[in-house]
């Protein structure tokens, strides 16, 4: 496992890099910093907003006695997008945006669900009820 995580993170900076010098030689340094700067501010407001409104869907769920299910899966995701967010570059800035924007999202749920029923089955996660 150590080594996938190792070859994908060399993968990644590598990818970084050749987007961010096609974007430089495309759009100019000035707009290439602007454009990633950019990226990175709007990602992180919704991460904010779609944080606050997950949070808000998952404790009103809690209160009226109904499993959270895909609610739960929504603030994985957006978990995932906002960690994602705080790494350099314009292609994971999209990813991460793409994780936490509401009409992409669903395009993660069938991979969150399936962690996380592997993550179940092996009992790495439990669930405790009141």
């Amino acid at each position: 496992m150590k080594n996938k995580m190792s070859l994908l993170f060399i993968l990644a900076v590598i990818i970084e890099a050749a987007a961010f010098v096609w974007l430089i030689d495309t759009f100019g340094f000035f707009k290439t910093i602007v454009l990633t700067l950019a990226t990175t501010v709007i990602g992180i407001a919704m991460v904010q907003f779609e944080g606050r409104k997950a949070m808000n869907d998952l404790k009103m769920l809690a209160e009226s006695g109904q499993p959270p299910g895909r609610k739960l899966v929504d603030g994985v995701c957006i978990m995932a997008g906002g960690a994602i967010l705080i790494a350099p570059g314009l292609i994971t800035d999209l990813i991460g945006i793409s994780l936490v924007f509401p009409l992409t999202r669903p395009l993660y749920h069938r991979a969150a669900m399936r962690w996380i029923e592997k993550r179940m089955k092996k009992g790495n996660i439990t669930f405790y009820r009141r």
